[in-house]
């Protein structure tokens, strides 16, 4: 099977100040599996051994680890690593031959009688996106009337790029989203949140994706931004194409080098690690994010310099 291979390592290390007496963990951390993406192999390391640990599968279809521990522990290293075949989508992007968005938002609507749509869950506001007047306002500079659907979100895509800046540790994740709107500045996260926002404050279906960029770009590729980190940007719904992923930090649309976690509703749903502890008192927290294209050699040996399984 052709296509490009990524290797991925993840790792989160929490340093406490004082012993912690007992924790409960939820991860999203193994990389999801679809049409453009083949996880080939996801091994996930904890060390202190947690007493307990299961996998399930969300609602949202995305692979959870559940880990607990019941013995004093004073940190907590958590890795990652994965290997994933990036393919090609099978077809090419046509914006304009997309429904205009108003169809698309009527048929998002409940009508007794119709067919559910299940994309219509991702209409409403969530914890961290509320629908708001202001955010539609902005919207509508894109949406005019009759406008096809992905063409008018690229375009939202491209205003929310040009209007905000990428700013690290300029927010938090409990931010409001309206703070960050209207402060035109943040990270990844805000940016997908103002943007999932706008799209469900006109009534159309947008989710959260987190992920991964891949770190190294190519001489003639510029390095994007949010590599060495983890990642997130926007999907929206359209009937003719399913979901269309658009990233308004970097204004681009993703193909091989963005590599899919989770969806959900916005960040609450699909955090990678979080947590509940007894004790601990103050920590330091350290994340490393490492994502590589793999040549052939480094397909066929045992193994990559980062640590990541190979072969």
């Amino acid at each position: 099977m052709s296509g490009t291979v990524l290797s991925v390592s993840h790792s989160t290390e929490y340093r406490y100040s004082t012993r912690v007496e007992l924790a409960h963990h939820i991860a999203h951390l193994t990389p999801r599996c679809d049409d453009h993406q083949r996880l080939e192999q996801c091994e996930l390391s904890i060390d202190p051994p947690p007493n307990e640990l299961r996998n399930g599968i969300d609602a949202f279809g995305n692979t959870r680890s559940f880990f607990s521990f019941y013995a004093p522990h004073e940190r907590l290293r958590v890795q990652a690593c994965s290997r994933l075949r990036m393919l090609d989508r099978a077809d090419e992007l046509d914006p304009s031959a997309s429904p205009d968005w108003e169809a698309v938002r009527d048929s998002l609507q409940y009508r007794a009688g119709t067919p559910f749509v299940p994309a219509s869950e991702f209409v409403f506001a969530s914890p961290y996106v509320p629908r708001d007047r202001e955010l539609a306002q902005y919207a509508r500079a894109c949406f005019e009337p009759g406008r096809p659907l992905i063409e008018a979100a690229i375009d939202l895509m491209h205003r929310v790029h040009a209007d905000f800046r990428y700013r690290p540790a300029s927010t938090e994740v409990s931010t409001p989203l309206l703070q960050a709107f209207r402060a035109r500045t943040g990270v990844c996260q805000d940016f997908s949140h103002v943007m999932i926002g706008c799209l469900r404050s006109i009534g159309l279906s947008a989710r959260y994706v987190s992920g991964y960029l891949v770190s190294g770009g190519a001489p003639d590729r510029p390095r994007p931004v949010g590599a060495e980190a983890s990642h997130a940007w926007v999907s929206v719904f359209c009937p003719m194409l399913g979901w269309v992923d658009l990233d308004a930090t970097n204004d681009a649309i993703p193909e091989r080098h963005h590599v899919t976690v989770a969806l959900g509703r916005d960040y609450g749903d699909v955090a990678p690690l979080r947590g509940v502890i007894r004790g601990g008192a103050e920590h330091e927290l350290i994340v490393a994010v490492r994502v590589s294209e793999l040549s052939a050699s480094d397909q066929r040996g045992g193994g990559n310099e980062d640590g990541t399984p190979g072969g």
